[in-house]
This record gives structure tokens, sequence and C-alpha cells, in this order.
């Protein structure tokens, strides 16, 4: 059985935030702390991925490092880094800002690990798709990602896509989600106040029959669309996943990872049948 290893990515410039994702509190200590402590007692040995002028910082300074030996820009860096110096271990990689993330979700993730794949990931609340930082990736992924780098290519997630991924259904919802913007930090400390959001939602189709009604006012502690879409999938068995549904608020299309306030008027779109 191979050494599983944990990665925490704390590489990034943090550009859309303005600030150092990793130094932000929202459990009454940096989220870098806080990640690699969720992080660390599930594993054999736990390191923070950093570029080379970050290792001197005092935030990351602190922590076992890995410090990038590749030269290209994102996550697979530090990917590519930690199996440079450990080419025998499988890696738990999780991105620093994911305040949101619980144990159950690593515990998930953990017992699903047979070694029987290539990499073991959560598919995505918002898109279906793998959530690569917040994944195992076996050996064979990592070489594969080798490959895939040297022609260009440095999206982990497209990695995980083409290979012999083990896809989870999430444990927790917004786990998963990224904080990488003023608001969307804003929402999330809102949803860890037990803060709550008050919206009408609109439905269109079989979604309307389904919820019995064309509109509600909806209280909810998620921050995000793609959380309330499942908190109300959940609620009235919408046979639809997110990915196939487009959303509306305040009269524009929206992502899935948009922020929400109170007031807001979301109307959810299922997909168009017939011919």
């Amino acid at each position: 059985m191979r050494p599983l290893y944990g990665l925490v990515l704390a590489g990034g410039v943090s550009s859309r935030m303005g600030q150092d994702k990793a130094a932000l509190t929202y459990h009454g200590e940096p989220q870098l702390r806080y990640a690699f402590e969720v992080l660390s007692p599930m594993v054999e040995r736990c390191f923070v991925s950093v570029r080379p002028a970050q290792k001197n910082e005092p935030l990351r300074a602190g922590f076992p490092q890995i410090v990038d030996a590749v030269d290209i820009d994102g996550p697979a860096a530090g990917l590519l880094s930690a199996h440079q110096a450990y080419p025998e271990a499988a890696w738990l990689v999780l991105a620093c800002d994911l305040p949101l993330l619980d144990r159950v979700t690593l515990e998930t993730l953990i017992g699903a690990c047979q070694h029987q794949h290539t990499a073991v990931a959560y598919r995505s609340e918002h898109d279906g798709l793998p959530e690569p930082l917040c994944a195992i990736w076996e050996p064979a992924a990592l070489e594969a990602l080798v490959r895939q780098v040297a022609g260009g290519r440095n999206c982990p997630r497209k990695l995980l896509i083409n290979s012999d991924t083990l896809l989870l259904s999430p444990q927790t919802q917004g786990a998963l989600d990224n904080i990488n913007t003023p608001e969307e930090r804003e929402s999330v400390t809102r949803r860890l106040g037990g803060q709550m959001i008050r919206l009408e939602v609109e439905y269109f189709a079989q979604m309307r029959e389904l919820a019995g009604q064309k509109t509600e006012t909806v209280e909810t502690a998620f921050g995000t669309v793609g959380p309330l879409y499942e908190q109300l999938k959940e609620k009235y068995g919408f046979p639809f996943e997110a990915s196939r549904l487009r959303v509306a608020l305040n009269g524009d299309f929206a992502s899935w990872t948009q922020p929400l306030m109170t007031g807001d008027h979301v109307v959810f779109i299922p997909p168009v049948t017939g011919g």
C-alpha cells in the first residue's frame, strides 16, 4: 500500500481577492492554518505548496513546504513538484481557499481510495465535472499530468476528465466552493455566522409543477446560487443536475458561484424538451 501524503496548495497570487487568500480568517485563524490542521491528521505526511518567492513569508515559513520546482503557472506546478519530491506517494491535494470544507468530505474521499483508480475526486455541484483541488492523485495520474503539461496543457481538471477517475457525490453542500473574490468572502462569512438570506425564487416548466408554485420566498444560509439550488432540489425532488440548468439573477444570466443578497430574484430555467 503506497503512502498517502497531503498537500495544501498555497502558491496562488490571489489576484481576484486583492489580498492573500491563505491569510484570510474564517475560523479564528488564517485559512492556510485551518486547512493544514484539518488535513494533516488524515495523512502520513502533510506539506504546504508554495512558490519560491513565498517560502520565507511568515505565514508559510512555519509549515513543511514543497517549493515549486517546475516553471509553469497554476496548481499543476504544486502537483508536479510534490510528485517530483516523493514520486512513490499518492497525494490528497487541497486548495487552501475552501473555508466550508469539513472532515466528512475528506474522510469520505480517503475511504473511497483503494488505489484501484488513477484518482478519486468529487463531482462538482455546479457542472458535474471532477473537482481537482480536493482529490486524491495517484502516481499514475501525476505521471499523466507530466505528459499533459509537456504538451502545453496545464489544466488538472482536464487530466481527471480524461482519466480513470472515481467520482464521488459531494457530502456537504458548498464544502468545495472556492472563495476567490471579496463578494464571495462576504457571502461565506455570512453563512458561517448563521445569517439568513431572504430572496424570491421563480420556477418554470417541470420545476414549477414539482414545487407546486410559480414563485416563493426562500430563506437560506447559503451565500451562492449553486448550494441554494441543491437545497431546493432536495426539498422538491427536482430531477435535474445543476449542469443542465440555466440560472438568472435579477434579470441577468448568472454563474453558479454568483453571491446572493437579501432581496435577490432568482430564476431556475430547466432544459427545453420537445421538437
